[in-house]
């Protein structure tokens, strides 16, 4: 199976938890049936992305990367390669890449989809992003790549602007997966240690 196929077979056996997501869904779907090259970068229209919420081993932080280009924080993620088998290989490629936590277990999923503007192209193109979680394990220490510009533990309850919601949604969604969390807390103050 090519990675084209199987970005197709997971967004068509997905089930979008709101209907803004099954409108991305489909929209996906339509573009990966529409360009051959829909999951490289070389795809000017728009091309699939892997987001990876990477927490801690106990649900309760996020990592997050201060995005160099973005200027906001924001989850693991990025394009698609030659030598990725699936989506979620992406996704667990991308986090492991960008956290420089190795042992991270790639959660089931998707969990989310978002689509935003990108500048991989003049003007611009989509980043048609396929978003997952990930948990590191206990006493996990990240390296700052040079893909970002800070790299940050932050409570799943409380991450710092700049960021977006996309962002939001997608630690809570990874965080709702894990066995014994407590709900969230509003209000809590950061901590930059796992």
């Amino acid at each position: 199976m090519t990675l084209r196929e199987d970005a197709r077979a997971a967004l068509a056996r997905w089930t979008a938890p709101t209907p803004a997501e099954e409108a991305l869904r489909l929209e996906f779907l339509e573009h990966v049936d529409a360009h051959e090259d829909a999951m490289w970068r070389s795809c000017a229209p728009g091309h699939l992305t892997a987001t990876t919420a990477v927490l801690s081993h106990d649900g309760a932080k996020v990592l997050l990367t201060l995005h160099p280009k973005a200027g906001m924080w924001l989850p693991m993620g990025g394009h698609c390669e030659v030598t990725d088998a699936s989506l979620e290989a992406v996704a667990l490629r991308e986090a492991v890449e960008e956290s420089g936590i190795p042992g991270v277990r790639l959660l089931p999923g998707p969990l989310a989809l978002d689509r935003h503007r990108v500048w991989c192209h003049s003007p611009y193109s989509w980043h048609l992003d396929v978003e997952y979680g990930a948990v590191a394990p206990p006493g996990a220490e990240y390296v700052i790549s040079a893909e970002s510009l800070e790299l940050r533990w932050v409570p799943v309850d409380d991450i710092p602007e700049p960021t977006d919601e996309a962002t939001r949604r997608l630690a809570r969604r990874a965080r709702a997966l894990l066995p014994d969390q407590p709900p969230l807390t509003p209000g809590r103050a950061p901590h930059d240690a796992v």
